[in-house]
């Protein structure tokens, strides 16, 4: 025979004035004279769904899977969470440059401005007339595109703004500034998204990895027109 637990309420007449108006009690119902092991191990069994969630996942013999489960829920995030601080913490370099059509058109404060409300640290900045061997190197993994000579002529046409940042996350953080590649495409807010029609006339150029950051500041400037520099506003943008 088993025990059972029982919802019970006393009788009114019975029942002080602070006292819940119903209770949880176990009653036996059978044998009353079983060991005390057998009632206990029936009333667990009875009363397991009053128990609160996490209590469910807790180990037993008949569960041995439970506590390995639990474990790693709770190991996971002290895992992976370090090294995506840390990733988010590393301070980049990006090459940006306004293209012809940009400075043809006065966007180049615009465009600036973007970058120094965004927080980003100027490293580097010029007017520059780009050679065309420079910007065959620039652009040597479009080489074998259809419209590489049309896009050699177009950078080589007039003057450019060369710029470097610095900054968290910077390149990642300026492409979404900068947008999608063509401009009907990329959302507004963003400087194609607000001053470009056409892919061929996207105003500004940003690096697409902290790889290509650092071999495109390179090439675009030479020893001392890069600056180290503190803004005073460093203790206001990061922790």
């Amino acid at each position: 025979m088993e025990a059972v637990a029982v919802l019970s309420s006393p009788p009114s007449s019975l029942r002080s004035p602070a006292e819940p108006t119903s209770c949880l009690s176990y009653t036996p119902t059978h044998n009353l004279n079983l060991p005390i092991a057998h009632h206990r191990r029936h009333h667990h069994n009875h009363l397991a769904a009053f128990q609160p969630p996490s209590r469910l996942f807790s180990y037993s013999q008949s569960r041995p899977h439970a506590i390995t489960t639990n474990n790693k829920l709770h190991k996971k995030p002290h895992i992976f969470l370090p090294h995506l601080v840390a990733s988010m913490e590393q301070v980049e370099e990006t090459y940006i440059m306004i293209k012809p059509d940009g400075v043809q058109r006065g966007l180049v404060g615009e465009v600036i401005s973007r970058f120094e409300k965004k927080g980003f640290k100027l490293t580097g900045l010029k007017l520059f007339h780009c050679p065309k061997d420079l910007a065959e190197e620039h652009y040597k993994d479009l080489k074998s595109k259809s419209f590489f000579p049309k896009l050699i002529d177009y950078i080589t046409s007039g003057p450019v703004v060369c710029m470097g940042w610095e900054g968290i996350g910077v390149v990642a953080s300026a492409r979404k500034l900068i947008g999608a590649t063509n401009p009907l495409q990329a959302e507004p807010g963003t400087i194609r998204g607000d001053l470009a029609v056409q892919t061929g006339r996207n105003v500004v150029h940003g690096s697409d990895s902290p790889e290509n950051g650092k071999r495109e500041i390179a090439l675009w400037f030479k020893e001392g027109e890069l600056f180290e520099w503190t803004p005073v506003q460093a203790p206001w943008l990061t922790e």
